[in-house]
């Protein structure tokens, strides 16, 4: 690969399809970094002693894309080795151990790729418009992030 034409990228996608950790590593490899730093998150069968059948995720779709595009502009400021970012996040139905998000950061070296990713994670949680409903046995709950600034606003 001619590296000239490997510009620094970000892959921002909100889908209802299932999400592929192979497709969102393979877009943010580099020859010239050495680290590919993955978070998934998946849907777990429990929440607080309750049995959960599976998520369900809505967002306001253009706002999320706008904030996600600025914690890739912040990851890029903190951490200038970074190379390239994707952000896919899961929207509709997401089955217990299927994942919601997969975030991957390359970078030369692993320090930054793992920051990155961390803070990602983190600031996506605190600030993006996806809300996620558990659905359990025999209800549901709308669940709020504990990092969302603006559920603690007033608390």
């Amino acid at each position: 690969m001619d590296e000239s034409k490997d510009v620094p990228k970000d892959f921002i996608k909100l889908k209802s399809e299932k999400l592929s950790v192979d497709e969102v590593s393979e877009l943010v490899i580099s020859p010239c970094c050495g680290a590919v730093s993955l978070f998934i998150g998946t849907t777990r069968n429990n929440f607080e002693g309750k049995k959960v059948i599976c998520l369900e995720y809505e967002a306001y779709t253009s706002m999320a894309e706008i904030e996600i595009k600025k914690i890739c502009r912040d990851i890029r400021q903190k951490w200038l080795s970074v190379k390239h970012i994707a952000v896919h996040h899961r929207l509709g139905v997401v089955p217990v151990t299927e994942a919601s998000v997969i975030i991957a950061v390359s970078s030369p070296h692993r320090a930054e790729s793992l920051e990155a990713v961390t803070y990602c994670i983190s600031t996506l949680k605190a600030s993006v418009p996806i809300w996620k409903k558990e659905i359990y046995e025999d209800e549901y709950s709308w669940k709020e992030n504990k990092e969302c600034f603006w559920t603690n606003s007033e608390k």
